[in-house]
């Protein structure tokens, strides 16, 4: 269906492929994997035709249809959220234009001497849309939007009034409504709630057509994908299963050629040394220059390449009291909604609760009153003793210096540390080489992330509150985050719509519902087993 054939590809001094081939089949689904940077928007851009490959070629089948989600959604404005993505459908839409001409020029006396040619050409027309299923074209736009989280009065609203994260909503229902034979997704999974992402996922599970994505949300790709395509070093190698699977046959490719490497180099120095040792004797002159040809002809095992991952050693934080935060008959309101009536809360030492809850029902409001950072209308929240406190909220990322750099970050933040200690913290979270030397205000959104989560760990609190800690977090880093986590031996309070975190770090979960809120004494997966859904807005 596409297929890239030997293509090179230079960006600047960087060769981001030598040679690669893959391909994509029909109804096949595909996960492409590879660090940043290594050029997986740029695979995806030269089979959009946006960019050509230096040499090889990209190849489609005559008249395929190729819909691509990027992270940049261009401008929005001016029309209401469903008619934006009605106009994304593709030939239907186009169709739809045209039918609504015919209409007004059938209407317009000026033009009764076409009248004939106009039926005509209506019925034509007509005929089309309905063949394209165009009639249920709004019902589906108002099917997608909801799965993806807009309430009506949100569909009818101005898509221009939104912010970045839900126009990336509306980008991406405007490709599934469009339904083309092949979807390349790059990172449909960020700035989606848990509900929405269960929707997607089912979504892309019943869509027939080929599918290429990119995700940070290994389980999200895990239920998706049957086959992996990574990106590692200009080229790409194919992997026939899941994410899980692809890690998986990594580790063993990657012990098994360095095995190779290591064999053949020990091989090799035996040569050598037979070479050095005998090179000056007449009597061993034939054995010598055969050995030589030898090692010519040889060719050699390189040894793998590897990711650059560090691990991340927590140290151990300050012992706090055992009640760490007690809620007691908070009420919260925003005007005249109620968020809060009389809650009653408590946090011991050691619990780590996920907070879950449909999209505005209170879960990062719980978390301000726990820090402070906004106060209860009426009743209270009491502070444990020797608790220490660490936030991260979405904000904290507004408040870094955008002059410094992420090095002068790490040493304002640590002044008594060491640089060599710094380092080794800046590269755990994905700052190697000259990234420590970038100012704040190049950094993308996840390196921000990173940055902060950083300066929030190395001096661990006792008691950390995170609001969405993995958003824009790729896999290795949320991987490290998670192995860190998992070691830390104070107690958390945290929201994620990444399951694998939940899964991983949880041991008691609140439900916060229009009812009220519910604890549940076990983890996440607990959670999905006792109640057999796995986000409290899933509707069944």
């Amino acid at each position: 269906m596409i297929r890239l054939d030997r293509i090179t590809k230079q960006n600047g001094k960087q060769l981001v492929f030598i040679e690669a081939s893959a391909a994509l089949q029909k109804g096949e689904k595909i996960g492409l994997v590879g660090p940043n940077g290594a050029g997986k928007t740029t695979l995806f851009r030269m089979i959009t035709g946006e960019e050509q490959p230096d040499e090889g070629q990209v190849v489609s089948e005559r008249g395929v249809t190729i819909g691509y989600f990027s992270q940049d959604v261009g401008e929005m404005k001016g029309r209401s959220v469903v008619a934006e993505v009605m106009d994304g459908a593709g030939p239907v839409s186009e169709v739809a234009a045209e039918l609504n001409e015919i209409g007004a020029a059938l209407a317009d006396p000026d033009r009764a001497d076409e009248m004939d040619a106009l039926v005509e050409r209506y019925g034509e027309v007509q005929a089309r849309f309905e063949e394209l299923d165009g009639y249920a074209l709004e019902g589906r736009a108002r099917e997608t939007l909801d799965g993806l989280g807009f309430s009506q009065e949100m569909m009818e609203g101005d898509v221009g009034a939104l912010s970045g994260g839900w126009k990336m909503r509306v980008a991406l229902a405007r490709i599934l409504l469009m339904r083309p034979d092949a979807m390349l997704l790059d990172e449909p999974s960020n700035h989606l709630d848990i509900e929405s992402l269960i929707w997607l996922e089912t979504f892309l599970k019943g869509y027939d057509g080929a599918l290429m994505m990119t995700s940070h949300d290994r389980e999200f790709m895990n239920r998706i994908v049957g086959k992996i395509i990574e990106i590692d070093g200009g080229s790409l190698t194919t992997y026939s299963g899941d994410y899980g699977f692809y890690a998986q046959q990594r580790v063993q490719n990657e012990a098994q050629r360095q095995a190779q490497y290591e064999r053949q180099q020990a091989m090799l120095a035996k040569e050598i040394q037979f070479i050095e040792r005998f090179k000056a004797r007449a009597s061993h002159a034939a054995q010598v220059q055969s050995r030589v040809k030898k090692l010519d002809k040889i060719e050699r095992v390189e040894p793998p390449r590897r990711r650059q991952s560090v691990a991340f050693d927590f140290p151990t934080p300050p012992r706090s009291g055992d009640d760490v935060v007690m809620l007691k008959g908070v009420a919260k309101r925003y005007g005249s909604r109620a968020i809060y009536d009389g809650l009653d809360f408590s946090i011991r030492r050691k619990e780590r609760w996920c907070v879950m809850g449909v999209n505005g029902a209170g879960k990062s409001t719980l978390l301000k009153l726990v820090t402070g950072t906004a106060a209860p209308d009426s009743g209270s929240v009491t502070v444990g003793g020797s608790v220490r406190l660490g936030y991260f909220a979405q904000h904290a990322m507004d408040v870094l210096d955008g002059e410094r750099t992420v090095f002068q970050s790490l040493e304002e933040a640590f002044p008594q540390a060491g640089q060599g200690s710094l380092r080794t913290l800046a590269g755990c979270f994905g700052f190697s080489g000259d990234d420590i030397e970038k100012r704040c205000r190049v950094l993308s959104g996840g390196e921000k992330a990173r940055l902060v989560l950083a300066q929030m760990l190395y001096d661990p609190p006792n008691f950390l509150v995170l609001d969405e800690p993995t958003n824009h977090l790729d896999i290795g880093t949320k991987e490290m985050l998670v192995e860190a986590l998992a070691a830390f031996e104070g107690t958390m309070l945290f929201v994620s719509h990444d399951r694998h975190f939940l899964a991983a770090l949880s041991n008691r979960v609140l439900e916060i519902t229009p009812e009220g809120a519910h604890q549940y004494g076990g983890g996440y997966t607990e959670y999905v087993a006792s109640t057999g859904r796995e986000a409290p807005g899933l509707r069944s």
